[in-house]
């Protein structure tokens, strides 16, 4: 059974913030509030500022979506493709790029989603909305 299925639907989904500027990660948390969506439940975010600290995280188990700055130093962009080779069923990822030329990385980083700087405060939740809710709605699929 994997995470999505072993949560309730009224549990808060788990997303993991990894920005190594704390800005740019005070950024995400006031974008994307408590709840992203009323078809969706609450969100606990988890932040983090360095690399060892998201595999760790991710390792752990039990994240629902995984966002990784592109300009963290070290980049995000990397960390996606490790982690996507590293971790079976890996939660979906939503990479900030520093700007949309850029998008061509998070396609090679294996990220389901990609937004450039700065962070937009409307588009943001709504992708992770959607990448949740993809997820969700895999979890409940008969295979």
């Amino acid at each position: 059974m994997s995470s999505a299925e072993s949560t309730s639907r009224t549990d808060p989904l788990v997303v993991l913030l990894y920005a190594s500027d704390r800005t740019t990660r005070e950024n995400v948390r006031l974008a994307l509030g408590r709840k992203l969506a009323a078809d969706l439940p609450s969100i606990e975010l988890v932040e983090v500022a360095t690399q060892p600290a998201v595999i760790s995280t991710m390792d752990r188990g039990g994240i629902d979506l995984a966002i990784l700055d592109g300009e963290a130093v070290p980049g995000g962009i990397g960390l996606c493709r490790q982690l996507k080779d590293e971790i079976f069923d890996c939660p979906p990822v939503l990479l900030l790029i520093g700007r949309p030329d850029d998008a061509w990385l998070a396609t090679w980083s294996r990220a389901e989603g990609a937004l450039s700087h700065p962070v937009d405060p409307m588009r943001l939740p709504e992708a992770a909305a959607a990448l949740l809710r993809a997820r969700r709605g895999a979890a409940v699929q008969p295979r």
